[in-house]
């Protein structure tokens, strides 16, 4: 869809335009589901449950849109957070585990992860523990830094720094257990 389009799509929405928020929700559901359910694992029903709350906010919130940047990248921060939300509601993250005998090898075999693909790399990343995966999928898919998500998820710094590199501990042993 071109930025025009958007555009005026959006102050239909703005002013209430049911059609209009179908449209919307129609163009972006098929973009910010994968968004929801990498920060839920395999659990479809909460990846869905995200995907509305998500949109109330986005409809909720869509005056505050200022046409600075992308409206999409702006949407995807609105589900992201609130994949955070029901994650921090649930207190999940307090659930993740500790893979303190594992050690981050220094030498990885590029072949074996150009191997792996889209799929397997989903269900991987959907059987990390909680922690690992939402600060894997902030730092390495979002961008965020770690003082963001040390921020956005009321923990140190530190241990994000530690959930991520937990995280790549984690893929490598399962994609080494692939071979």
């Amino acid at each position: 869809m071109e930025a025009k389009s958007i555009y005026n799509l959006l102050e239909s929405c703005k002013k209430g335009d049911r059609v209009a928020q179908k449209k919307l929700y129609d163009f972006l559901a098929p973009r910010m589901f994968p968004v929801c359910l990498r920060y839920c694992g395999a659990d479809r029903q909460m990846a869905e449950d995200i995907l509305q709350d998500g949109f109330v906010t986005l409809f909720s919130k869509l005056s505050t849109f200022k046409g600075e940047g992308s409206f999409e990248g702006w949407a995807r921060r609105v589900f992201v957070n609130t994949a955070l939300m029901e994650l921090r509601r649930k207190d999940a993250l307090k659930f993740s585990e500790d893979l303190e005998g594992l050690k981050w090898s220094e030498s990885q075999e590029p072949s074996v992860i150009e191997q792996i693909g889209y799929k397997e790399l989903m269900d991987l990343l959907a059987e990390m523990p909680v922690g690992f995966r939402t600060v894997f999928n902030m730092y390495i898919v979002e961008g965020y830094s770690h003082k963001e998500i040390a921020e956005k998820l009321g923990i140190e710094e530190v241990s994000s720094r530690s959930q991520l590199n937990r995280a790549r501990i984690f893929l490598q042993e399962r994609i080494k257990s692939m071979k």
